[in-house]
């Protein structure tokens, strides 16, 4: 009975009467709805059950999945353009674009595959765009995700003097303006551009609102692009994987399946360039259920998982830091979900830090080095942060067995000095001993360490790969359930959001709706007196667009629990203010007003 009650839930999103003014990104996920009650293990399962929904079969006709044959197809015809230019890469490009996550994702897969080109001798034929640049990389740049013109600028300068373009934008709602201007260069300039779309809403999902400045809207642009799509002048992968754990929080599956499907993608192009494999239906078949056994295999740990969880949420909730010290692309992961907690839960720039071996030099990112505020090496780390750590600060030591183990265990004699609070995270190949011995050392000094075996891969791209997605997912877990802890997730909402462009500040006064009950012009009406701290909204204000309300709200924090304190509570701003000093787990104090 029990199974059944879960394999309902697992689906019960998948209902056309489930929240059905949202797109599928944006809707709660059954399987969470008492996260912010749940133990660190409980936490740890759940975010499990959330991923497994990634890879379940298609059920009837209300979505495509990420198995689907349409996606598996698609991805067999994205992948043979791409090799068409790994085969003739004279003027030809490819580039991957996004905002916020979808932006990293494309930075660490054209890492990837453009240091796998170099090792054959072959010149890079890949690009990367982030809205706001290379700073998005390491922090929150969310205002950039609104301009459209900037997405079309930032195109045209990476492909000038190109006469092909395979462009790949990245989207998880269909939905950033950014992305969807860039689009629409391509659809103006067929002869060069050959756009595809990469997202996890149905079309009719996608973004409608206009854009200012635009005649054309998100939906317009993917509504073109599905007409192109029948002679294959363009191409559409937007499977549905469900709502993510933390509503709205695309960084989690959003970002997986972004990172899977153009993985498949260009690793079928290479092999078939350069292994003279061709590219099959059952070949894409077999890597996507590669990247399903990663998950089975990370999750093998969940209690090991739970205990870093459990760790990293009373750091942080004590008001102390988490640092990830990593090596190589499993570092840049490290980084990528640092990053993130900024804009997800209204965290502190130092709660949750990054940093990789090698610093900017290993990062190898566009721009270099981005000045004193963005310090990321381990030398960074033993300068700057570690003097000013104690027990309650943790550390975690990301890295795999084939990188220079001996440096790892280094690394952590000097980070014990400091704290006791250590622990690492490694991944492995079975029968593979030849680090046993510094391994034991860096186990006596670590207060847990995590041993991720694989089974010996058929490649060793795929393994990195695979090792990669791995440890995203354990990073998701670990920084996601540290926040839930320290009471930063109402249900499974993210109540301390920052409402830095268009689409956060839609979702925070619909989460005001949800919350309070209060119509939707009240809603809006107390964001805005919170955004502007104001108790009557002035002529000016109301009078201003979105774009004016979140420039405003980005030196702002505590934008959604305050309006919603104020609804709940009929009182004043101020009073809103010291409500929340009295009681500063927003959670808590969310809960005391509705009790």
């Amino acid at each position: 009975m029990a199974e059944s009650a879960c394999l309902a839930t697992m689906h019960e999103w998948e209902s056309p009467d489930y929240e059905p003014s949202l797109p599928v990104s944006e809707k709660s996920n059954p399987l969470t709805r008492d996260i912010d009650q749940a133990s660190a293990n409980c936490i740890v399962r759940m975010l499990q059950a959330c991923d497994a929904q990634m890879f379940q079969e298609e059920t009837g006709a209300t979505y495509q999945r990420l198995l689907s044959k349409q996606v598996v197809e698609t991805l067999m015809e994205v992948a043979k353009k791409v090799e068409r230019i790994l085969k003739d890469p004279r003027d030809s490009v490819v580039v991957l674009s996004g905002c916020g996550t979808s932006g990293r994702l494309a930075f660490l897969i054209t890492s990837t595959f453009n240091r796998a080109l170099r090792e054959l001798n072959q010149s890079s034929v890949y690009s990367y765009i982030i809205a706001g640049g290379d700073r998005a990389l390491l922090s929150s740049q969310e205002a950039p995700e609104d301009d459209p013109e900037q997405g079309m600028l930032s195109l045209k300068k990476v492909c000038e003097g190109k006469k092909r373009v395979l462009f790949i934008g990245i989207s998880c709602g269909l939905s950033a303006p950014f992305v969807a201007g860039q689009l629409d260069l391509c659809l103006q300039h067929p002869e060069v551009y050959t756009p595809v779309l990469v997202g996890f809403n149905p079309t009719h999902q996608a973004r409608d609102e206009s854009i200012p400045g635009c005649t054309f809207t998100f939906r317009s642009v993917v509504q073109r692009m599905q007409e192109l799509s029948k002679s294959q002048k363009a191409f559409l992968i937007n499977p549905a994987v469900g709502p993510e754990a933390i509503s709205g929080s695309s960084r989690m599956k959003g970002g997986s399946a972004t990172k899977i499907l153009l993985e498949v993608i260009l690793s079928a192009a290479h092999a078939a360039t350069f292994t003279n494999t061709p590219i099959t239906y059952k070949g894409i078949l077999q890597h996507m259920r590669a990247y399903e056994k990663t998950l089975d295999v990370t999750f093998a740990q969940k209690e090991g998982i739970g205990a870093l969880l459990e760790a990293a949420g009373k750091s942080l909730q004590c008001g102390r830091r988490v640092c990830y010290l990593g090596w190589g692309s499993l570092a840049t992961l490290g980084l990528i979900d640092a990053s993130e907690c900024i804009p997800t839960f209204g965290a502190d720039y130092e709660d949750v830090r990054g940093f990789i071996s090698g610093g900017y030099r290993e990062l190898n990112n566009n721009e270099g080095p981005l000045g004193p505020d963005f310090c990321i090496a381990h030398e960074d780390f033993l300068h700057l942060v570690l003097p000013f750590f104690n027990d309650q600060d943790i550390v975690l030591l990301i890295y795999t067995h084939s990188d220079d183990v001996s440096e790892v265990a280094k690394l952590a004699r000097r980070v014990r000095e400091k704290t006791s609070n250590l622990h690492a995270v490694y991944h492995r190949v079975d029968g593979d001993n030849e680090a046993a011995v510094q391994q034991e050392d860096i186990n006596k000094l670590c207060l847990s360490s995590l041993e991720i075996t694989w089974s010996s891969p058929a490649s060793g791209i795929l393994a990195h790969l695979q090792w990669e997605l791995s440890t995203k997912l354990l990073l998701n877990a670990v920084s996601t359930g540290a926040h839930v802890l320290k009471g930063k997730i109402y249900q499974n909402y993210m109540i301390d959001v920052q409402v830095t462009n268009s689409k956060l500040y839609c979702r925070a006064a619909r989460l005001l709706q949800k919350m309070s009950g209060c119509p939707e012009s009240q809603c809006e009406e107390a964001l805005l007196k919170t955004i502007y701290r104001v108790d009557k909204l002035t002529a000016d204000i109301t009078s201003s667009d979105i774009a004016t309300h979140t420039r405003t709200a980005r030196n702002r924090t505590k934008v959604v629990p305050l309006a919603l304190v104020c609804l709940l509570t009929g009182c004043s701003l101020m009073e809103a203010e010291t409500h929340l000093e009295q009681q500063p787990i927003v959670r808590e104090a969310v809960e005391a007003c509705l009790s």
